[in-house]
């Protein structure tokens, strides 16, 4: 079992780290991150600091005393009501209608509002999450760590170029490829408290976007000119119940899109073509928090707010629970070949493996997991010493990511509030999958001075390799490559390039 006491020490203060060759992690200073990064054309460094942005401004609130109140027949506010809410919206409608000659309906409403209103409070005793604001909700699910307070909400690479979508605290997205100098900005009334992004497989140019109301599909053509898409370029996927959206998963065939809210025990499959869904039923969990399909899409991840996660198996729609004891499945990922499944709990600062065997024949429709898992890493906080002294590193497991060719694992270690020397770093690990699973140790990641890492992301089709991005606390956007062969360091001349020369291993 791997642990952070096999670790190299972390980068020393006000160093930051550039790359990995040789299996080190070579670090540096800004002005040789600037350097470095100017070498690799197709890999723009972004700044988005939360002064530019402002928070979006709610003024629907504020402004409907101006205009006169319109009255709508009690069918059609029903049916606005039942869109919008659900059953209880439909109750409290027909509760409260001006029409005359529906008392004994009207009173039957109350009556059953009521016995809503309690359901929903005991529902609400058994998964606190329940009593959450929807803002406050996304906040405890989102793979974000500080989803709340940062610039950056999510972030999505396409899985078939350099091109990725970036959600920003104002509720705009804005997409930059490196094939083009023009930057669409995506806005949309819907489009409020954006907490996951997921671009379609195969397809240029079509985005879903998990919002606080609905799930927003951007059709964008990418060889236009425009920087600011008009909103009839956004399909509206929406469900009753069925907010807020924290986590969306696209079929790798590109096929079916899935959609996940804490407050909804279904999973939706959407036909997205058709604007049609299918609800995944469960009894049990509070609702659906998090969503990850295998790459090879055989499986699908399924958490919820309590102390158990689902698989699913992607052809006949069945599924195997697997109860967790400390607490919720806080996030997870899969090998390339979907055959294991790494994943953390929240609260725990050690990682999970469940491996998984391909069934054929009469048992092909079965899940095929193993009955328990086992414990592959332990990141309990561990102190170091280095020349600037001690460090404190470890704690709690926030997000995990596993890089497409399967031999790079990167995780975001929450340190812990109560502790002031703790911080949140992430570390890097090499793996392989077969013959036998192995996990091994590289290093940590450091940015600039002050800034704590908020998401990652691994390129899905990097050709040197493995290719991190880290969203930073600052706004700041960086990637950092890690190069398998040491001859696969960009160089510009024939000359030794400038960054490896005055640039020094981590270790």
């Amino acid at each position: 079992m791997c642990s952070l006491a096999l670790f190299p020490p972390p980068p020393a203060p006000g160093d930051i780290t550039l790359y990995e060759v040789n299996n080190s992690l070579v670090c540096g200073r800004l002005h040789e991150q600037l350097t470095f990064q100017n070498q690799l054309a197709d890999l723009p460094v972004l700044s988005l600091p939360k002064e530019t942005l402002k928070a979006h401004s709610r003024l629907e609130h504020s402004t409907q005393p101006a205009f006169i109140h319109h009255r709508e027949s009690l069918w059609k506010g029903c049916l606005s009501a039942w869109r919008d809410v659900g059953l209880c919206g439909v109750l409290k409608e027909i509760a409260n209608a001006e029409e005359e000659g529906l008392q004994w309906v009207k009173t039957g409403s109350r009556y059953l509002l009521a016995v809503c209103h309690w359901l929903s409070s005991l529902h609400g005793s058994l998964f606190p999450h329940l009593s959450l604001t929807s803002e406050d909700m996304i906040a405890a699910f989102s793979q974000a760590v500080d989803w709340a307070g940062c610039t950056i909400r999510a972030f999505a690479w396409h899985p078939h170029t350099s091109k990725f979508a970036v959600a920003l605290l104002d509720d705009s997205i804005r997409v930059y490829n490196s094939n083009s100098a023009t930057i669409p900005s995506l806005k949309h009334r819907l489009q409020r408290n954006v907490a996951a992004m997921a671009w379609k497989p195969l397809c240029a140019s079509i985005l879903a976007v998990a919002c606080q109301s609905c799930v927003l599909v951007w059709h964008l053509d990418p060889t236009s000119l425009s920087t600011r898409p008009s909103s009839g370029c956004a399909q509206v996927l929406s469900y009753p119940g069925h907010s807020p959206v924290t986590s969306l998963a696209w079929a790798p065939s590109g096929e079916l899109l899935l959609s996940a809210s804490p407050v909804n025990t279904a999973m939706l499959v959407w036909d997205v073509s058709t604007e049609n869904c299918v609800q995944l039923q469960w009894f049990g969990g509070g609702g659906v928090t998090y969503l990850a399909w295998s790459p090879d899409g055989s499986k699908v991840l399924a958490a919820a707010p309590s102390a158990v996660f689902r698989v699913w198996e992607a052809q006949m729609w069945t599924c195997e629970r697997w109860p967790t004891i400390k607490g919720r499945c806080q996030t997870g990922c899969w090998s390339p070949d979907g055959s294991r499944l790494l994943f953390t709990v929240l609260g725990a600062s050690v990682i999970y493996s469940l491996s998984f065997s391909e069934y054929r024949g009469e048992m092909q429709g079965q899940v095929g997991g193993s009955k328990t898992a086992s414990i592959v890493a332990d990141l309990s906080e561990t102190t170091f010493e280095t020349l600037y002294g001690e460090e404190r590193i470890g704690g709690e497991i926030h997000s995990m990511v596993w890089d497409p060719t399967g031999e790079r694992l990167a995780v975001i270690i929450r340190g812990h509030a109560d502790v002031p020397e703790s911080q949140t770093v992430i570390a890097v690990f090499r793996t392989r999958n077969s013959p036998v699973f192995e996990l091994l140790p590289c290093g940590f990641l450091r940015g600039e001075c002050g800034a704590q890492p908020q998401l990652i992301a691994f390129h899905p089709c990097f050709k040197k390799g493995a290719l991190l991005t880290v969203c930073w606390s600052t706004g700041k956007i960086s990637h950092i490559p890690f190069f398998f062969m040491s001859a696969h360091v960009p160089c510009t001349s024939s000359s030794p390039s400038p960054v490896i020369a005055s640039t020094s291993a981590c270790e």
